[in-house]
């Protein structure tokens, strides 16, 4: 195992730690599956039995949609706590790729509404383990002050696009071809590919990847597992007396994410083991919190309103081919896999002269705001005559704001965070993701055909207006950074 050290000083993998390529590989091929299977799962749920679906209603679709990208970020808190307090970020990543891959071939083998509960319960408790713990170790291979920091996880997060490319383009393919099952089986392969990978490369994350920071003592065990369990019991009553629904599923995973988020909050602030200067970083997190949770209620849409929107709206005619449904889904990380790169050199060229973070949320939340009015002049027209090219322009601008915001947030995750909270600062981010994503399931029970100019202007307006707060507070919000930028 490299020790600490030799991590940092480490320049094998373009310039930066091998141990990056190990996490990029198997981010890469978990967002594969990810991507993949979240392609194809709109359709899949509404579409009629003779097409191969399950018929359910469209508002029905994009709630479970919604709600399964929350549960997926939300699970990052469980999956932070195990790395913090149980096994350790490596050790929770290993395990958590297994059961992503047991969640695939549940989808692509049980069949009807069982396999859609069982798989997506287990792909979203995985991916909540995988997620938030190979960011953490994308942070440990670097020290605070290394300039190289943004642009590795610029990087990384070149990889996680790579795959969110890949994985709608087979598994669309594979359920226009030969059915849904089909595509939800190649998730599983590639959830395979990327354990093999990650389990030869593990002994290039360097020391740091296996430290448990705060064990749990063997005397508090038992009070939670009580507590687990509990927690069970609670869902399962919601579930059988009809208080959770699938057509509410996504405003429930809304609420209670956002009360975790308080409480996360709440239990990082009042430890006593963060010093004054960290409890001040944490603070400066809270308005970056709010912009991303904006942020990600616009561009998750894409698995939801724009899913609806490229089946009934897109004309996906290319050189006399209906592309699939699915394909659209790989238009933005096209443009990622193109300007991550360019982005990278940027910030690193830039160096100290590069905007703060907090210009970057205001700039990233504003964009994206900008993407959904630039909807507007398509508005109103018949069924599958909004130009391609447009959407692909629109795409965009999602890939300019995303940039603008999403690796630079997960790298002040790391930044920000206290010494006894690593994985669960980087969870918090995630926590903005998985509200922002159940909203965006929430939301598009709001777009029909018919609305869509109120639709798309209201939402790009407040997203504009958020912008130009943050951008507004910035100075604020640097002071209480204490330094890091």
């Amino acid at each position: 195992m490299s020790t600490s050290a030799e991590v940092t000083r480490d320049k094998g993998f373009f310039g930066h730690p091998r141990g990056l390529a190990n996490l990029f590989g198997v981010e890469m091929w978990e967002r594969f599956s990810f991507y993949g299977m979240q392609g194809i799962l709109a359709i899949y749920l509404y579409y009629t039995v003779d097409q191969g679906g399950l018929a359910q209603p469209e508002a029905t679709a994009t709630s479970v949609v919604g709600a399964y990208g929350g549960m997926v970020y939300l699970s990052t808190i469980v999956g932070a706590w195990v790395a913090d307090r149980l096994l350790g970020a490596e050790r929770t990543l290993f395990y958590s790729a297994i059961l992503i891959m047991i969640g695939h071939i549940s989808l692509a083998l049980l069949p009807g509404l069982t396999g859609v509960g069982v798989g997506l319960v287990c792909v979203a408790i995985g991916s909540g383990g995988l997620k938030g713990n190979a960011s953490a170790l994308v942070g440990t291979l670097y020290s605070e002050k290394d300039e190289r920091r943004d642009a590795g996880f610029s990087l990384f997060y070149m990889g996680i696009n790579l795959g969110g490319f890949l994985g709608p383009i087979f598994t669309g393919l594979a359920q226009d071809k030969i059915g849904f099952h089909y595509g939800f089986g190649l998730a599983a392969l590639g959830m395979a590919i990327g354990l093999v990978q990650y389990t030869i490369g593990r002994r290039n994350l360097g020391e740091n990847a296996g430290v448990v920071p705060s064990p749990l003592p063997a005397a508090e065990r038992p009070k939670f597992i009580g507590i687990g369990v509990a927690v069970v019991a609670v869902v399962l009553a919601a579930m059988l007396t009809g208080l959770v629904t699938a057509a509410n599923l996504a405003d429930v995973v809304a609420g209670v994410t956002a009360v975790a988020a308080i409480v996360l909050f709440g239990v990082i602030l009042s430890s006593r083991k963060v010093e004054p200067v960290e409890r001040k970083r944490v603070l400066s997190f809270i308005p970056m919190f709010i912009a991303s949770t904006a942020f990600w209620s616009l561009f998750q849409q894409q698995f939801t309103v724009l899913t609806i929107y490229s089946d009934k709206r897109l004309d996906r005619n290319l050189f006399g081919w209906e592309i699939p449904v699915s394909w659209v889904s790989s238009i933005n990380p096209v443009f990622i896999i193109v300007f991550a790169a360019v982005f990278a050199a940027l910030w690193t060229k830039l160096g100290p002269r590069q905007p703060s973070t907090p210009i970057k949320f205001a700039l990233g939340t504003g964009i994206m705001g900008l993407a959904f009015l630039a909807f507007l002049p398509m508005t109103g027209g018949g069924a599958n005559s909004a130009p391609i090219l447009g959407l692909v322009g629109i795409l965009f601008l999602f890939t300019v704001a995303e940039l603008m915001l999403s690796p630079i947030g997960l790298s002040l995750s790391t930044k920000l965070a206290p010494k006894v909270f690593r994985s669960q600062m980087v969870a918090l981010f995630f926590l903005s993701i998985a509200l922002g994503s159940a909203l965006s399931g929430s939301l598009a029970e709001y777009y029909n055909e018919n609305n869509e100019a109120p639709y798309f202007g209201v939402i790009g307006g407040v997203a504009i207006a958020v912008g130009v707060v943050i951008a507004v507070i910035s100075p604020f919000i640097r002071k209480l950074m204490s330094g890091v930028r």
